[in-house]
């Protein structure tokens, strides 16, 4: 069956959108490093942050600055999003209040979460399609970081954060923003590895989850860039068809 210019146009733009908007997963990923102990601007983590938030409607984000979270607490604790549902963190740590001196700090308000990957996860009371936070302090014992999706069948999709380590304490207080949405697949868990072993402490703040619902973003330039060929390409092929008649 011969397919008509019009239908022919339509499956380009389809398949384009399709693959722009589509694409599994869709990360954002920004790191500001530094060699101190004291708190520091971050703009590309704050950039990689807006741009993930950008892709959300009518999320949450926890500060643990709540007084349900006052400095001290430990897991299990019960968080909250708005449209998304609640989750339980569990594992080692605390929240905390504060610059501690060793490159650990808020990013907004005065509390976080002093966390231990390798013994930190996050379950979720219903499954979530977007997911992303701020660390500080990751790495700067050449560490590395790995998230462990478990979606609601128990499989397993392991998510690398590609960040820059360091050695013996050459990046404390570095900053870092991770997130990613899937339109695919949905997760009950998300669980915090050292790939290379042993635990590395940071903190933890500003997340962000949201539903599936929720997550709305918008097909990249080139894509639209493409769709917009495929249009004057039926232009061309009606003029065409316009003159041999």
């Amino acid at each position: 069956m011969k397919m008509s210019p019009i239908a022919a146009a339509v499956a380009v733009a389809s398949t384009v959108l399709s693959g722009a908007a589509f694409a599994v997963p869709v990360t954002f990923f920004g790191q500001d490093l530094t060699a101190t102990n004291s708190e520091i601007a971050h703009p590309n983590s704050d950039a990689a942050q807006a741009a993930f938030l950008a892709t959300l409607v009518g999320v949450g984000t926890e500060t643990f600055d709540t007084a349900s979270t006052p400095a001290g607490t430990t897991p299990p604790i019960a968080l909250t999003f708005p449209g998304a549902g609640t989750a339980t963190l569990n594992g080692g740590g605390q929240v905390a209040a504060g610059a501690d001196g060793a490159g650990r700090y808020a990013i907004s308000g005065n509390q976080y979460y002093n966390a231990s990957n390798g013994n930190f996860s996050i379950s979720f009371s219903s499954p979530i399609a977007a997911f992303g936070f701020f660390g500080v302090d990751i790495g700067d014992y050449a560490g590395l970081l790995s998230l462990q999706l478990t979606d609601s069948g128990g499989n397993v999709t392991n998510l690398a954060i590609p960040m820059t380590p360091g050695a013996n304490g050459s990046t404390n207080g570095n900053v870092l923003y991770f997130g990613f949405y899937d339109l695919t697949t949905q997760y009950t868990n998300i669980s915090f590895v050292n790939p290379s072993g042993g635990a590395d402490v940071f903190a933890f703040d500003d997340v962000t989850i949201g539903a599936l619902n929720q997550v709305q973003p918008t097909p990249e330039p080139s894509a639209l860039a493409l769709v917009g060929i495929a249009i004057a390409g039926l232009g061309w092929q009606r003029r065409r068809s316009a003159k041999k008649a």
